[in-house]
């Protein structure tokens, strides 16, 4: 079997780590049989290194010796790995500029950031390199790039597959996740990675959440308005929501607060046994991630079971409908506007605060940028929401 080798248009594109051109047969037969896969550099595969995007994680971590269990799974279905893709610094960042190795190149509007931090698995898919892009998401670390980068993102119901194997940053946040060209593959790798279950009635209703809507920017929300009579139709009905009675910048921070206390409780001992060379912003966050102490993050735990709870209960039989990110991606080089990027977080806090599944779909661009409409299901409706995914691509 010839497997395939990344080539001069592939390696130009910075979607792969600089020693990242593996490749990995997947089993013979399958039903992901001979699709391309890149694999996000959380992710272990056994006999190659795992570098986190940053060097020093590089140096100071064994080889590992066996695959994560979502990496074995891939290659059991059939898919080869052709290569492992970058990632930003240990995942803390949603930008997609990895101050060592670069910054992969969104094939959509390539002056602008991917996103991240799986932006190599988005850049790797959306350049047509890979078919199926293996990622992770914490704070919408595939929502996000998939959008930025115009391809199909999935995160699933938290816990539902298993993140052995793969480096943490929060882990009651961290969810395993992929990135695909089109729905319907979206939905085959689903099938391979996600529990079986009883099957359970599509969902009939359709949420819109009024104070999500109200948080992207006006070219974002007009694009996609105009899209929105397209998902109406699948549903039977359709109501308006209001989901943050207290404002959903108070749901993102308690998201945040919960998720530094994590990170630093995952990665503190490291950082200051290693004392690690970070890139700018990363090295800020994790000094404030230090800095929260316990009992905060133990209040804000306490608002995160209410959050779940009211979630949950909106969520039984519907689906909630919301701009996957609030703007544009922005230029390379250039910071986010901090109102931008905390209403960015509030629509990604969402999901990740009550550990929901959420699909991003590729239904517009604004400006010669990609943008993304999410759709987000009841705990558990993993697979029902991405067969609502393929039934609306159907739809174009």
């Amino acid at each position: 079997m010839t497997l395939h080798t990344l080539g001069v248009a592939e390696i130009a594109s910075g979607a792969f780590c600089p020693d990242g051109d593996i490749q990995i047969a997947g089993a013979t037969d399958g039903p992901l049989a001979r699709l391309r896969l890149g694999v996000k550099d959380l992710f272990d595969v056994a006999g190659h290194p795992t570098g986190a995007g940053n060097p020093d994680w590089l140096a100071t971590h064994a080889i590992p010796t066996q695959h994560a269990t979502a990496v074995k799974l891939l290659l059991d279905a059939g898919a080869d790995i052709i290569g492992k893709t970058l990632t930003d610094e240990l995942a803390y960042s949603l930008n997609g500029e990895n101050h060592h190795y670069g910054t992969p190149v969104n094939p959509v509007s390539p002056q602008r950031i991917p996103g991240g931090s799986s932006c190599g698995s988005a850049v790797a898919v959306a350049s047509g390199f890979c078919d199926i892009g293996l990622g992770s998401d914490t704070a919408g670390s595939i929502r996000l790039p998939a959008s930025f980068c115009g391809a199909w993102g999935f995160r699933p119901t938290h816990g539902a597959i298993s993140s052995e194997g793969v480096v943490s940053l929060a882990p009651s946040y961290d969810a395993v996740g992929w990135i695909t060209p089109n729905a319907d593959l979206l939905a085959r790798v689903g099938a391979v990675l996600l529990p079986a279950t009883n099957s359970a009635a599509l969902p009939t209703r359709l949420l819109l959440a009024q104070d999500a809507w109200a948080l992207a920017n006006a070219d974002v929300r007009g694009v996609l308005d105009a899209k929105l009579p397209q998902v109406m139709g699948y549903f039977g009905s359709v109501t308006h929501e209001v989901l943050a009675a207290d404002g959903l910048l108070q749901w993102q921070q308690i998201f945040r607060t919960i998720q530094g206390h994590e990170v630093w409780q995952t990665h503190g001992a490291w950082i200051t046994a290693c004392a690690p060379n970070f890139g700018p912003g990363i090295r800020e966050r994790f000094q404030w991630a230090s800095t929260i102490g316990a009992e905060a993050a133990a209040e804000a735990a306490i608002e995160r079971v209410r959050i779940t709870a009211l979630l949950d209960e909106i969520l039984e039989g519907a689906v909630l409908c919301m701009p996957t990110v609030s703007f544009i991606a922005p230029l390379k080089g250039a910071p986010s506007v901090e109102q931008d990027r905390t209403n960015a977080l509030c629509l990604l806090a969402i999901a990740s605060l009550a550990g929901l599944p959420q699909m991003t779909l590729p239904l517009a661009q604004v400006n010669g940028c990609a943008v993304g409409l999410s759709l987000i299901a009841g705990r558990g409706m993993d697979r029902e929401l991405l067969a609502c995914g393929v039934a609306l691509a159907g739809c174009e």
